[in-house]
């Protein structure tokens, strides 16, 4: 029931660095425990509860930020996430990959953000993909919402164009797994 430093941290600057202005108001809409995490540097080897390093966060995002919409501080959050983890060198590569070989590569890139997690590709074809996931370390909105703008930026880093995402079918809905459909042109 673990989150990365990476992922915890790209929450703590997406905060500092486009809304520094309610950095104060947001740790104070958190509980303590997060707030305890989120005053302090957070380290990108270390882990963290998912809950208290990345549920609890994000929501307070949502209530400062997004007129408390959690699940688009969520998305805005997994979006910033994917544009600094594929920024500089990685930017180069993922320009010149396929959107296929990216989704591809994304059942071995969520294990290393969640802990425990599993994500694999149902369906690709030349302009849509079909993915699974079936753990996460917490059936929550907001960690799917992550999720999918980690994905839509990474596909937007790409080249793809109009990039969708839809869920046909969610965990925190009760359904055995989280699928989406993606779309791009």
């Amino acid at each position: 029931m673990h989150v990365k430093g990476t992922a915890v941290k790209s929450i703590q600057e997406f905060v500092q660095t486009r809304h520094g202005d309610k950095y104060a108001e947001w740790l104070k809409a958190m509980p303590e425990t997060s707030r305890i995490i989120m005053s302090k540097p957070v380290y990108v080897s270390d882990w963290y509860s998912a809950n208290d390093a990345a549920i609890e966060p994000t929501i307070a995002i949502g209530k400062v930020i997004f007129n408390g919409d959690a699940v688009k501080a969520g998305w805005e959050t997994g979006r910033y996430s994917s544009e600094i983890a594929l920024n500089g060198v990685y930017k180069v590569f993922v320009k010149m990959a396929t959107p296929q070989f990216i989704i591809g590569r994304s059942g071995k890139i969520l294990p290393s953000y969640y802990d425990p997690s599993n994500l694999s590709v149902k369906e690709t074809g030349a302009k849509h993909v079909v993915l699974s996931i079936s753990q996460l370390p917490i059936n929550h909105e907001v960690l799917e919402a992550r999720i999918f703008g980690w994905i839509q930026k990474a596909l937007e880093v790409c080249g793809c164009k109009n990039v969708q995402i839809k869920p046909t079918t969610t965990m925190t809905k009760g359904d055995a797994t989280t699928d989406l459909m993606i779309t791009w042109n």
